[in-house]
């Protein structure tokens, strides 16, 4: 590859690197990531039971960061998290994040009351540990709105909100909180443009980009199995949506990356 030809480094921000859809392949699949600029990526566990195995796939692979907690569609069936637990977990020098944790209300609207709880756990983890929080929020804007200013008021914490697809009221209470928009495939999507829209009055410094993998793969992707590599496309996508060229906003999602992550980003210094 000539210098001409690299192309500008990206993170993934928030992938599933340990679901079955990646068995026996990470290592293709991490290299292809490399070839596309996406030279880290944070995997996210979803149930504390497979912090292990999660925690393995970040010390076996050098770009790989990981986060864990509770997702809210989990959390009426898994074991209630604690705050002395995800703190504990976080000591891990390649442990980035809180989370995913959040409210779904779309199919699991049953156990609210059970994932608000889980929720308030998660938020205390980042306030104690400096971590930033990930939030996966759906069909639950008003109540995630409410939690998230309450607990900051009781407590300053940093938070992105995970493959942002809520509405411009949630983006607005998150911005206003100082938190981050993370861009998914859904953006790239052609009916998406609403949700473009919220984006592209965003700041420019408090967006990310991911994946979400093995999920919501953008075009020409769409459909199939996601992996990293495909942020570049969404990433493109988001030049587009914010009128400047990919090189250019490449760096900046790099530079709000390390803002937020930055344990992420010293331990990149630092290796």
């Amino acid at each position: 590859m000539s210098d001409t030809t690299i192309p500008p480094e990206i993170t993934d921000s928030h992938c599933h690197l340990d679901f079955p859809d990646f068995d026996g392949q990470l290592d293709e699949i991490i290299t292809r990531a490399a070839e596309a600029g996406v030279t880290r990526m944070v995997t996210i566990c979803t149930r504390l039971r497979n912090e292990p195995t999660v925690r393995a796939i970040a010390e076996n692979h050098a770009p790989v960061f990981y986060a864990a907690g509770t997702h809210p569609m989990s959390a009426a069936e898994e074991p209630m998290a604690s705050v002395e637990e995800l703190v504990n977990l976080a000591k891990h020098p390649k442990f980035v994040g809180i989370g995913e944790t959040g409210l779904d209300y779309h199919y699991t609207a049953d156990s609210a009351e059970v994932q608000k709880t889980s929720l308030r756990i998660h938020i205390e983890a980042a306030q104690r540990t400096g971590l930033p929080l990930i939030i996966h929020a759906r069909a639950a804007d008003d109540d995630m709105a409410r939690i998230l200013a309450e607990e900051h008021r009781n407590a300053p914490y940093t938070c992105v909100m995970h493959c942002f697809s809520s509405a411009a009221e949630l983006a607005k209470a998150a911005l206003n909180l100082g938190f981050y928009l993370s861009m998914s495939g859904i953006a790239a999507f052609p009916k998406s443009q609403e949700l473009r829209d919220i984006f592209a009055m965003a700041p420019v410094d408090r967006v990310l980009v991911e994946t979400d993998a093995p999920y919501l793969a953008p075009p020409p992707y769409r459909g199939k199995r996601n992996e990293p590599a495909y942020t570049a496309h969404t990433a493109r996508k988001g030049a587009e949506v914010f009128g400047i060229d990919y090189p250019e906003f490449a760096a900046q999602t790099q530079a709000n990356f390390d803002r937020l992550f930055a344990k992420a980003a010293s331990y990149k210094v630092a290796a």
